[in-house]
């Protein structure tokens, strides 16, 4: 199961077709976090969870097949390969590697839509019973059971949530303990095809911390950082 809104990782150093393929998921209600070389990719994998991640071959800073098996060692995330099309050589030994997809360019974007709602339908299956193996996370006594959409207080009491409190909740026990922004907030909770703003995401947090039993402040859960977002200061198990 992917999260409600499929994050990307976009690795392409050309900005006509990174700036192109961004606007045409975002249409598509995904969120799109665009990395131009091997350093900032590998950045955004240690700060962001993704659902997929669409790996260009040819990088100023690295090679796209080298990429490819370092990210499949550590994480276990779909790859989409963006190839030159008169590249055969390096789309076999890229799917040997355990790349998910190939795609020549140029391509066709909504063929790229499809392949990437193709390789997570195929990923879900098999990552079903390990994501329902962590599925509960625990923080300070509480419990958060995400397939059963639930949380329980210390106490063993159920606290029903919103959809907006559950995608909220998902998206800051995901990243625990780091500063995560509105924008980034919003990236990662937003329902596709709504507009929200920022003040939602306050609004959220208030209704979040009531339930909670949460100050904000000293030590609570959500942490207001003036200037920069929310930290949601608790460690969590599975």
């Amino acid at each position: 199961m992917w999260s409600a809104v499929i994050q990307c990782l976009l690795v392409e150093d050309d900005v006509e077709i990174r700036d192109l393929v961004c606007a045409y998921l975002q249409g598509y209600g995904m969120a799109v976090t665009p990395a131009p070389t091997a350093q900032a990719m590998q950045s955004a994998l240690r700060t962001r969870r993704f659902d997929v991640v669409l790996l260009d071959l040819m990088l100023p800073d690295g090679h796209g097949l080298d990429l490819c098996r370092e990210v499949l060692s550590k994480l276990p995330v779909p790859v989409i390969m963006l190839t030159a099309q008169g590249d055969p050589i390096s789309r076999v030994i890229g799917l040997e590697m355990g790349a998910d997809d190939y795609l020549g360019k140029p391509f066709e974007p909504r063929e790229l839509v499809a392949r990437i709602h193709a390789v997570l339908r195929r990923s879900s299956g098999s990552r079903a019973v390990a994501e329902a193996a962590h599925a509960v996370a625990r923080f300070m006594g509480w419990s958060f059971d995400r397939l059963k959409r639930q949380l329980t207080s210390p106490e063993g009491v159920v606290v029903q949530l919103s959809s907006a409190e559950y995608r909220l909740l998902a998206a800051l026990v995901d990243n625990p303990e780091r500063v995560l922004s509105r924008d980034e907030l919003l990236d990662l909770s937003q329902m596709p095809g709504t507009a929200v703003s920022d003040r939602s995401i306050d609004l959220t947090v208030s209704r979040l911390r009531h339930k909670l039993r949460d100050s904000g402040v000293g030590d609570g859960l959500i942490r207001t950082m003036r200037g920069e977002g929310y930290l949601f200061a608790a460690r969590v198990t599975a």
